[in-house]
């Protein structure tokens, strides 16, 4: 047997014979890892930048929304390619897969690129757009500079990424991820400090490091670790595949899209009440990340799983797979939310001491630890549904957390209740969520048919 042959049907058995929680565990746990070290590598740019003073953490709030919209199209690229692989490779069709894996991945290249040089042509404008406001500014165009000049590199590794999960080496895409997390904290003090950089100092330290994290991942292709490969020849030429990746991929786009946009209401809304509050809601949206990351770890590590058996018609394993992932994702986000809650003040006081900041981040951290409870099941559904190419549910779903709910409620809930209603904003956003996703994800748990055996 042919040893592409060999190795297509190993992967097949591993994904729809490998016991579920022992699967997920495998799949979600270094995907868990890389995302842990990506939060712990942006909270190494909170940490650091910082200790420049409170205009310039303001400056992470404002780009981490610039970072939010290339995450966006990288994520949307590399979920529907990614996803359109597992399928096809559940089904032995392995041409199909390089088709999606090669056209996923030029197209993100290209996206990349041309929001990069919009960005730079109209760098200033951009900043305030984000929220920046006139002390912040110096800082944000200093770092978004940089960020700007590694688009392509940031949309691109989301794909090579993403490929990789869906195709099971979920190990090999965490090699990638903590190779560049490890370098930027390292990197960081050296740019910012000794070498006087400063805020521009942090932006180059990212964009470096997420450099060296996409040479990585794109090594596993060209050695051929993979089963789909990159080859320019093999970018599809019918419209047609190229919207399946696109409609697949559209949840992801509009679940990073809103979270960009909801960061930009949310630094408006905080910047009424001055630079301390938009460096108090960014510090604690990354330390929920922080935690947040473990349950969307937890969801990637089911979304091949997910794709596979369903592509292979072997739904109990889908269903199996939902809630295993849903419960140890409550149980790994409750415990950070119980760390956070306890140890919230000191938590915040270690990225910016500033008292003001801390009393303002101090409640706004209780609130969004107390929602962590309702995050898994709902990250959850979404994930299944996109997955097994159900992308109208995804993209709804997706669009409630960051969008339908939170939107309206960063406008209404500041004028009802002034700064705790922006505190409250995405609290109350993440419990609705849950609400209008369970019965969603349960009625389509149960209307799915039995097994169909080969």
């Amino acid at each position: 047997m042919p040893h592409a042959q060999l190795q297509s049907e190993e992967k097949y058995k591993q994904m729809t014979e490998t016991p579920i929680p022992k699967l997920i565990l495998r799949l979600g746990i270094p995907t868990i890892a890389s995302m842990l070290i990506t939060s712990v590598y942006n909270m190494t740019d909170t940490y650091f930048v910082g200790q420049l003073g409170k205009s310039a953490s303001g400056a992470i709030g404002v780009v981490f929304s610039l970072m939010a919209i290339f995450q966006a199209f990288g994520f949307m690229f590399g979920h529907g390619a990614g996803s359109n692989i597992s399928r096809r490779l559940g089904q032995h069709d392995v041409d199909s897969a390089t088709r999606f894996a090669s056209t996923g991945f030029f197209l993100a290249l290209l996206m990349g690129a041309v929001i990069g040089v919009f960005g730079l042509l109209f760098l200033t404008p951009l900043m305030y757009l984000l929220g920046s406001t006139e002390t912040i500014l110096p800082f944000a165009r200093d770092y978004g500079m940089w960020i700007l000049l590694a688009g392509p590199i940031f949309t691109g590794s989301c794909v090579l990424n993403n490929i990789l999960r869906y195709e099971g080496m979920s190990f090999l895409a965490m090699i990638g991820l903590v190779s560049g997390g490890f370098l930027n904290m390292i990197l960081d003090p050296i740019l910012i400090f000794l070498f006087d950089m400063g805020t521009s100092g942090a932006g180059l330290s990212t964009a470096i490091s997420q450099a060296v994290s996409f040479l990585i991942l794109l090594y596993m292709f060209l050695a051929g670790r993979t089963e789909s490969k990159l080859k320019l020849s093999k970018v599809t030429r019918q419209w047609q595949e190229i919207w399946l990746i696109v409609a697949t991929g559209l949840p992801s786009l509009i679940r990073q899209g809103l979270a960009s946009l909801s960061g930009l209401l949310l630094n408006h809304q905080a910047g009424i009440y001055g630079d301390a509050a938009v460096a108090a809601m960014s510090i604690v949206n990354r330390i929920t990340s922080f935690i947040f990351s473990v349950g969307l770890g937890m969801g990637q590590g089911y979304q091949p799983v997910a794709a596979f058996n369903y592509g292979a018609k072997i739904y109990s394993r889908v269903r199996k797979g939902f809630w295993f992932t849903g419960l140890a994702g409550e149980v790994l986000l409750g415990i950070g939310a119980v760390v956070c809650i306890v140890f919230a003040r000191p938590l915040v006081a270690v990225f910016q001491p500033d008292p003001e900041v801390v009393a303002i981040a101090f409640p706004a951290l209780i609130y969004q630890s107390v929602a962590c409870f309702f995050l898994p099941l709902s990250v959850c559904a979404n994930m299944m549904f996109q997955s097994v190419g159900l992308a109208g549910r995804a993209s709804f779903l997706s669009a409630l957390r960051s969008g339908l709910l939170f939107i309206p409620l960063i406008w209404l809930l500041p004028l009802l209740f002034g700064l705790p209603g922006v505190q409250l904003a995405q609290a109350v956003s993440d419990a609705l969520t849950f609400v209008i996703s369970m019965p969603l994800a349960l009625y389509f748990l149960h209307r799915l048919p039995e097994d169909r055996l080969a």
